[in-house]
């Protein structure tokens, strides 16, 4: 899958998404390593700490299929820069060790590792050497 058809479903994804209070739509999609995409999108709570984001969200669907290995998540947002995961994001696609973060928005797109993203995602408290 390219990357601009990846994008591509992660707009058709925000299209879903439930953002009644901020009217801040972002969709998400994953792709698996072997080849499956799994959409997301925010899904807010009038609690906001209780919001989903969508990268959180197409994990979640993913791992409910038993999905585990991933290669590369697209997140998209109507924004004059394009969006970055938020730290818990960062740290679930780390757990899954999602290896590509592209980040789009309607004028174009940029790429990250996830090393970039968030280096040394794996070291801590449980990190004893």
């Amino acid at each position: 899958m390219t990357t601009e058809d990846l994008i591509a479903k992660a707009w058709e994804a925000r299209e879903k998404a439930y953002a009644p209070y901020s009217k801040f739509q972002v969709g998400a999609a994953l792709l698996s390593s072997d080849g499956q995409v799994f959409p997301g999108c925010n899904v807010e709570n009038i609690s906001y700490g209780l919001t989903n984001c969508a990268e959180r969200v197409a994990i979640g669907a993913a791992v409910a299929q038993g999905v585990r290995s991933f290669d590369r998540v697209a997140v998209v947002a109507d924004t004059g820069e394009p969006i970055s995961p938020c730290g818990a994001c960062r740290q679930v696609l780390a757990e899954f060790g999602v290896k590509t973060i592209i980040l789009a928005n309607k004028q174009g797109s940029v790429e990250f590792s996830l090393e970039e993203l968030l280096p040394r995602a794996s070291t801590g408290i449980l990190d004893k050497a």
